[in-house]
């Protein structure tokens, strides 16, 4: 057995007298990968915050490192390393037990978060506008790496997470798990005996996900690295892990062998309730030859949006489907009205009038947006603002806190949040809260605004599985209870199959393929069906 690298004995943490995590203990050895899984909210990203020393200071219980220190220079290494010779210095390696929260000496603590890595589902840690091997060579910079060694180490780490034909891109402009790889090289530039991987690939689609798993797996088997990755989805626990740890409300309730976890994980959550047929209304959107040209630097005249028809009804959940790049996305920002279209037409019904969103002004496009709601995969809330303050905010009027609490929980139940828990974090911030709770509030800031049609994009990337049944329901509430109507879009094949009544299917900019949900994902070629097919849960 390899020696333990991180021991957590006890560990608590609260927000605001509420307890989110609840004496939590384990160990996780030298280069161990751990998973760690559970639901949106059940404390997994709190306790990895805690672990790497960040965030604010647990509550009680401790975190122990277990390394060996350079007496010569600010050097750390695992345990096992220890009565080696430094080889920066020469020095001698010391054992050395480092709490990063109690620990006195600043250096210390330093020296331990310069030796751990993360990563967050959300690739904010790149220079957008820089190419890829820059935002390596940053990090390189970051750890003092040599100069004249740099560009070598640099194209080695882009090789590694098989990133060579991208080397010279800029980084904003990459697909999601191409940053996400971008993001990998960037924290194995840091030579880290310790990567925490946040939820990593929660919102790429299945087939980019399974390849960042393998990235993962690799490096920590190349680079002898420990890892802890947190996830709500078990594919990403079964390629990664050999060890997991379930947490419910803060607590392990079961740590073991991935299987074995995952099946508790998952013990009791079926989906049973059933919803019959929803008898539609009349169109609500009509788009004609829609037609979105982008010029790029790269690629020269881009079609993302080419020729498109479609229509839409009144209390209809009617999904887009396609691989990454099909022209989803803008197609979904053209009948939010947040781009226009190069040419085409565009009209949605409010009442009794037609809208021509083509048109700018308060009477045209100006008008009919009002109407329209948008839950971007890119989605934000405000840090500094609490959980009810974000969603009355969005309604831009005054309500009497009363009023205003009692909307807004309305609201967070039609978004997937039990009322008890609805009511538990009216107060909170968002970075009180997981990302899949975050994205579920980002989702119910959307609602209180009251919409007649609801666009979500990619909306159960960042969703664990027994939320995702939640806010199926919950959509299906809204559209019978509520007569709304949504667009969703997605590469999920598995919730579209169980939310939408018709499909439409883009390819290369444009939409091949309208007919029932059943039909259409009938059609998909071989590789559509992999790139859309979410891990089994």
């Amino acid at each position: 057995m390899k020696p333990p690298l991180i021991t957590v004995d006890n560990l608590c943490m609260d927000f605001d007298g509420t307890k989110v995590l609840k004496n939590i203990t384990f160990e996780i050895g030298e280069g161990e990968v751990l998973g760690i899984i559970g639901r949106s909210g059940a404390g997994k990203t709190v306790l990895m915050h805690l672990m790497r020393g960040v965030e604010q200071p647990p509550t009680g219980g401790s975190i122990m490192y277990h390394v060996a220190a350079c007496t010569g220079c600010e050097y750390i290494d695992v345990r096992s390393a220890a009565g080696k010779p430094c080889p920066y210095c020469g020095g001698t390696l010391e054992p050395k037990d480092i709490d990063p929260w109690k620990e006195n000496d600043d250096s210390l603590r330093r020296r331990l978060m310069r030796r751990t890595a993360i990563m967050f589902q959300r690739t904010f840690a790149l220079y957008g506008n820089d190419r890829v091997i820059e935002n390596v060579l940053h990090a390189l910079d970051d750890v003092d790496y040599p100069e004249d060694k740099a560009i070598n180490r640099a194209a080695d780490l882009i090789d590694q997470v098989k990133l060579s034909h991208r080397m010279m891109h800029i980084a904003r402009d990459l697909s999601g798990g191409e940053k996400q790889r971008v993001v990998l090289a960037r924290q194995l530039a840091k030579e880290p005996f310790m990567l925490f991987a946040d939820e990593p690939t929660g919102t790429l689609d299945p087939n980019t996900a399974r390849l960042v798993h393998d990235m993962l797996k690799t490096a920590a088997q190349a680079n002898n690295m420990g890892m802890i990755v947190t996830s709500h989805f078990s594919q990403v626990i079964e390629d990664v892990a050999v060890r997991a740890i379930l947490l419910v409300n803060g607590q392990i309730a079961k740590m073991g062998a991935p299987k074995g976890v995952i099946a508790e994980f998952m013990r009791g959550h079926e989906d049973t309730e059933k919803f019959g047929a929803c008898e539609l209304g009349d169109k609500v959107v009509v788009a004609r030859d829609l037609v979105k040209r982008y010029i790029s630097v790269d690629r020269g005249v881009v079609r993302a949006v080419n020729g498109v028809n479609f229509e839409v009804f009144t209390k209809e959940i009617f999904g887009i489907i396609g691989k990454s790049g099909a022209g989803k996305t803008t197609l979904s920002r053209i009948v939010s009205g947040i781009i226009e279209p190069t040419s085409g037409e565009i009209n949605i019904r409010i009442g009794e009038d037609w809208v021509d969103m083509t048109k700018p002004g308060i009477d045209q496009r100006g008008r009919a947006k009002e109407y329209i709601g948008l839950l971007h995969q890119e989605y934000d809330l405000f840090p500094h603002r609490t959980v009810l303050d974000n969603l009355t905010d969005a309604i831009g009027l005054e309500f009497p806190k009363e009023l205003a609490m009692r909307k807004a929980i309305v609201t967070l139940r039609m978004a997937g949040f039990s009322e008890d828990k609805s009511t538990e974090i009216l107060d909170r911030m968002p970075s009180q809260l997981s990302e899949g709770e975050r994205h579920r509030v980002a989702l119910a800031q959307v609602l209180i605004r009251e919409p007649r049609i609801v666009i979500l994009d990619e909306p159960t990337g960042t969703m664990d599985p027994i939320t995702k049944v939640d806010v199926k329901h919950s959509i299906m509430h809204a559209r019978e209870e509520m007569e709304e109507t949504f667009i969703v879009v997605s590469h999920d094949m598995e919730f579209v199959r169980d939310i939408c009544d018709r499909l439409a299917l883009m390819r290369g900019g444009k939409i091949v393929q309208i007919g029932k949900t059943a039909d259409i994902l009938a059609s998909l070629t071989e590789e559509e069906r992999q790139v859309m097919s979410k891990p089994a849960a």
